[in-house]
């Protein structure tokens, strides 16, 4: 873990993050080191580069940030566990879709902590419960480098979904980890969660 640098940076409004991110990017050679950024931002809709307006169902008066990552439009808000991923993808000879299986098993590992069987689907990425989804993921690759990466639903309002077609499915159900362990687990320790989530992580690249 030494070679990679973990940041827990709060609650963040998106567009200052999503600056950062390719500030970051742009300036790193080729001994700068990995980073992870944990982040929740204030609530926003983020629609991915080839992302289609039809997927905003109704007017809102909250934000829409056309973004350069995969995927369709999605929600993000606080109580959501986001996890950035700043990777030289040539340095560690890694593809594209290595990094997503790594993601995805980030967060089932993570979720089977809490007695949860859930699982990843080939044809749309992301992580399911029970046919609904409980985290989305997109990248976004720059001279060899990821950005972007997870967003976990944990404990947060998801009413704004409803104005849209999540990650561009119709009929598209999501849910959170609050709702899937609310009969057994009193308290979601969420940096606990954070922690989970990079360790999978970064053993999946180190053990490789």
């Amino acid at each position: 873990m030494k070679d990679i640098i973990i940041k827990n940076l709060g609650i963040t409004p998106y567009l200052s993050t999503y600056q950062a991110m390719h500030d970051f990017t742009q300036a790193r050679h080729k001994k700068t080191r990995d980073e992870i950024w944990l982040v929740e931002h204030y609530p926003v809709f983020t629609q991915g580069k080839v992302g289609k307006p039809e997927h905003l169902l109704h007017k809102t008066t909250l934000p829409v940030v056309q973004t350069d990552r995969g995927g369709q439009i999605t929600y993000h808000a606080p109580g959501q566990q986001i996890m950035y991923i700043l990777i030289d993808l040539k340095r560690r000879k890694l593809g594209i879709r290595e990094v997503v299986l790594y993601l995805e098993n980030s967060v089932i590992a993570t979720l089977a902590d809490y007695g949860l069987d859930t699982y990843a689907k080939a044809d749309a990425p992301g992580v399911y419960i029970d046919h609904k989804k409980i985290c989305s993921l997109g990248l976004h690759i720059n001279h060899g480098c990821t950005l972007h990466g997870l967003a976990l639903n944990i404990d947060m309002d998801l009413a704004p979904f409803h104005d849209i077609n999540p990650c561009g499915y119709a009929g598209l159900e999501m849910t959170q980890l609050k709702d899937c362990v609310q009969h057994y687990v009193t308290a979601i320790d969420r940096p606990k969660i954070a922690q989970l989530l990079t360790d999978h992580f970064i053993n999946q690249l180190t053990n490789r």
